[in-house]
């Protein structure tokens, strides 16, 4: 699985000129899902965006999270997250879970930030949207479950 966080100060998703979805202060997610992704990883990067620490305190060091903010999560589903460009400029999604395999993971992605006390707003899985953000900082991040398992440096 694979997150692109982003720190925003406002975001929403429109399907067909509605939006369907939107938040203030808080995190937009873009979140992809390979074909080997299942709950576990779903459950362990939920836990690990829920306990970021990236808005700034009172002397402006990164060190609050969501809650102490008041923040909230606007997740989208986003296969294209992996593209593979290695051959051509045409993408393939290769590594991408299909819809049927990758919706009920980014269900379970989402009801694990609701448990761990966050706010998570839903784009509409496998529709065309439309994102919008302002985006706060900027701070965007990248988080990807194979790197969570890996070892820290010294």
């Amino acid at each position: 699985m694979r997150a692109v966080v982003q720190r925003v100060s406002s975001a929403n998703v429109e399907v067909n000129a509605t939006v369907v979805a939107e938040i203030g202060t808080g995190f937009l997610v873009l979140l992809g899902v390979t074909r080997t992704d299942g709950i576990t990883e779903a459950k362990r990067l939920a836990a690990k965006v829920a306990a970021l620490r990236v808005f700034e305190d009172e002397s402006g060091r990164m060190s609050l999270g969501l809650n102490a903010v008041g923040g909230e999560i606007l997740c989208v589903s986003q296969f294209t997250l992996y593209a593979d460009l290695r051959r051509g400029n045409r993408p393939s999604f290769d590594q991408a879970a299909p819809g049927d395999v990758a919706s009920p993971i980014y269900d379970a992605f989402c009801d694990a930030l609701e448990a761990n006390g966050i706010v998570c707003r839903r784009g509409v899985f496998g529709a065309e949207m439309r994102v919008s953000l302002v985006n706060d900082g900027p701070v965007t991040l990248v988080l990807d479950t194979v790197e969570l398992e890996a070892p820290r440096r010294p």
